[in-house]
């Protein structure tokens, strides 16, 4: 184990262990988080192509889904390829202010994808069920305000982790029982108390979280409330079918990540791989899916992806 000299405030250096007690089989673990990578690189990299390159997909709808794009890509890839070199190199030193950039972006984009999230819903809500007034409400310029709201919210929300994480002083060790750098992760391993910083970022990611979630559950209700009084059974089904599919994928996001924070803070008696597996998934699985359900399931997208490759 590595340890520090009290008289060292900060390590220069942290060691990333990766998955605890699956050390002998990151290789294979590497195999589908590789695969996942692949996908969600692929996937959102094409999304933005295809609707970037087709005026008739410049619409609230798919800018929106432009943005998910863009912050799955971010996260994803703020995470990813140091995992992959430690499961394929062994390469588990990261430096310390690299460690503090890695936790920025990946709470602050996970508060930005969690916003994007609602917007796509209030979207889906004012086209289900106040059609006539979509067009007028969600112009270009409202849909660019809520796009900067979105991502000054995540930024500056979770612009003081860094500084809070580098005011410790660190004496026991430098080894982060993790595959990435994580806020609560990091504050354990400091010498002092540290309660009013997990308390703070505690509030914090349930004041946004559920800010979210319960206006993103208000719009689905909606939603279905509306799609269930439609003459067409057709319709209903249609819609129905879009909503689900939408539902599916933000579940995945919020329960994972949801168990992912309380286990940090209350879990002890949580298997350390299957926090840590767990606390990957909702980096990993809704940026791969999100180009599935967003975007193929969509008939323009998917039509425009067949015109490109076939």
């Amino acid at each position: 184990m590595s340890t520090l000299n009290s008289s060292t405030p900060s390590p220069t250096t942290f060691i990333l262990i990766g998955i605890p007690g699956l050390e002998t089989v990151h290789i294979w673990i590497s195999i589908p988080f590789c695969s996942m990578y692949i996908m969600a690189i692929v996937g959102n990299c094409t999304i933005l192509f295809i609707i970037k390159t087709e005026p008739s997909l410049h619409k609230p709808m798919y800018l929106f889904l432009c943005m998910l794009s863009v912050t799955d890509l971010v996260l994803s890839s703020s995470t990813l390829p140091k995992m992959l070199s430690i499961f394929w190199f062994d390469a588990r030193q990261i430096d310390f202010g690299a460690c503090l950039t890695q936790m920025f972006f990946i709470h602050s984009f996970t508060a930005m994808e969690s916003g994007f999230f609602l917007a796509m819903a209030y979207d889906r809500y004012m086209a289900i069920c106040n059609p006539l007034r979509h067009a007028t409400v969600l112009t270009n310029v409202i849909i660019a305000k809520i796009a900067l709201a979105v991502v000054v919210r995540g930024a500056v929300f979770f612009f003081p982790h860094p500084f809070l994480v580098s005011s410790l002083p660190f004496c026991k060790t430098n080894i982060i029982s993790h595959s990435y750098c994580e806020f609560m992760a990091l504050v354990k391993l400091a010498c002092a108390d540290t309660t009013a910083r997990g308390a703070y970022s505690l509030s914090l990611a349930f004041l946004i979280g559920g800010f979210d979630v319960f206006f993103i559950t208000l719009s689905y209700t909606l939603i279905l409330w509306t799609v269930t009084s439609l003459p067409s059974k057709e319709a209903s089904l249609k819609a129905f079918s879009t909503c689900s599919s939408h539902i599916c994928v933000i579940l995945v996001f919020y329960t994972t990540a949801v168990f992912s924070f309380l286990t940090h803070r209350f879990g002890h008696n949580v298997a350390p791989h299957i926090h840590i597996l767990v606390a990957n998934m909702y980096l990993l699985v809704p940026p791969m899916l999100n180009p599935i359900i967003y975007g193929v399931r969509t008939r323009k997208i998917r039509e425009r992806v067949a015109r490109l490759f076939l």
